[in-house]
């Protein structure tokens, strides 16, 4: 098959959706597939070049100005009057048979998308991130987003969605009815071996932090991410364990946590590293005694599955059924924790930290349910059964 992937964000650029675009490119070709990734360009990334057989093209883009409905976010838009006549380009002289998208909300994908419907060529969409926010203004905005803009753009062409949990199932139904020719369960997927390849020494040398008890709190601060609740579990967790450190490893793009580790005197036990390179990420893990950063029931990404994948001990505000039939068991697992509970958050950061060996057992059985279910290779198989389904659908 010729698939286009087409994402906003791709490496160098970090973050999920971006790793994940780039995982199951490079998985496509060593099957033997033809890709060509359409993606939005990038400091210091040349603009076009092939790695790994994969043919990427970055397209010229402008950078939204940071603000806090983006919540400071690095977002890059492609669409400029010569946008069109590229990608007919591109994708008329790749012909591709499918085109995988990634996000929902990126010109990128409405440009694709229009190029589908008019060349009737199936889309497989997968949706990385809910329009949402915790604070009521901003939510209204993006539901005025999705309804208005997102929606209405997603039912000219109706792509095939990917459903990788069970939120993102309620959310892909609600916002987008009428947008979707149908549904695939796929969930996010992730190399093993990458995550459980850390040095469990050099970290603590950069951070200086010696032996101390180290609470990793992996990816970038949001408002739907924002580390609060965590920075006030750090009280109680200090008053047991005087010496222990809270890590957070990822661009800072809403800093409520850090005023309130201010007023609850709590700010010099949290140290903050900012974005750190996509290869550090395993010898953070290796390093840290617990992880926590999911906290708000918002879902258990990359980050999170990642952590499961390394043995990492970690404490999420999840339910059991968030994949659906492949279950996350609380102190089987890992530690499943309420949403927004500081006192909970404590008492299982704690327990972990004070038995270790009891929590290294409930680490090696996440390490076995992400080796079943979660591997990059069992997901971009189920990736490209899909596609192949969407192509012969086509021919």
């Amino acid at each position: 098959m010729r698939i286009a992937v087409v994402n906003n964000f791709y490496p160098p650029r970090v973050g999920g959706s971006a790793h994940m675009a780039e995982s199951l490119a490079k998985g496509y070709v060593a099957r033997g597939h033809e890709v060509l990734v359409i993606t939005a360009e990038y400091p210091n990334a040349p603009a076009e070049e092939t790695v790994d057989g994969v043919r990427i093209v970055r397209l010229p883009a402008f950078r939204l100005p940071k603000t806090k409905l983006a919540v400071n976010f690095d977002i890059t838009f492609a669409t400029r009057p010569s946008l069109p006549k590229a990608l007919r380009r591109l994708l008329g002289e790749f012909q591709p048979d499918v085109i995988h998208q990634h996000g929902q909300f990126f010109d990128l994908t409405w440009a694709t998308g229009m190029w589908a419907r008019k060349n009737d060529v199936p889309v497989l969409l997968s949706v990385h991130t809910r329009l949402e926010s915790p604070k009521p203004m901003y939510q209204a905005v993006f539901s005025t987003l999705d309804k208005l803009l997102v929606a209405p753009i997603l039912r000219r062409y109706k792509p095939m969605h990917v459903v990788m949990d069970r939120l993102m199932n309620d959310y892909i139904h609600k916002k987008y009815k009428g947008a979707i020719s149908g549904t695939v369960d796929i969930p996010v997927g992730l190399d093993p071996t990458w995550a459980r390849s850390g040095n469990p020494n050099r970290m603590r040398d950069e951070l200086g932090i010696g032996d101390a008890p180290m609470i990793l709190s992996l990816g970038h601060v949001i408002p739907l991410r924002d580390r609060v609740t965590l920075t006030e579990a750090m009280p109680a967790v200090l008053k047991e364990i005087p010496d222990a450190k809270l890590v957070v490893v990822g661009g800072i793009y809403y800093d409520a946590f850090l005023k309130r580790a201010d007023e609850l005197g709590v700010r010099d036990a949290i140290i903050t590293t900012g974005a750190a390179p996509k290869a550090d990420v395993p010898d953070y893990l290796a390093t840290a005694d617990v992880e926590c950063h999911s906290l708000q029931g918002i879902g258990f990404g990359t980050a999170c599955l990642e952590t499961l994948a390394a043995g990492t001990p970690q404490v999420a505000a999840i339910t059991e059924d968030h994949f659906g039939d492949i279950k996350i068991i609380d102190r089987e697992h890992m530690h499943l924790v309420p949403v927004g509970d500081a006192k909970a958050v404590a008492e299982r950061l704690i327990e972990v930290l004070k038995n270790p060996e009891e929590a290294r057992r409930m680490a090696r059985n996440g390490m076995a349910i992400v080796d079943q279910h979660f591997s990059m290779t069992a997901v971009t198989e189920k990736y490209l059964e899909t596609l192949q389904q969407l192509a012969a659908q086509r021919r």
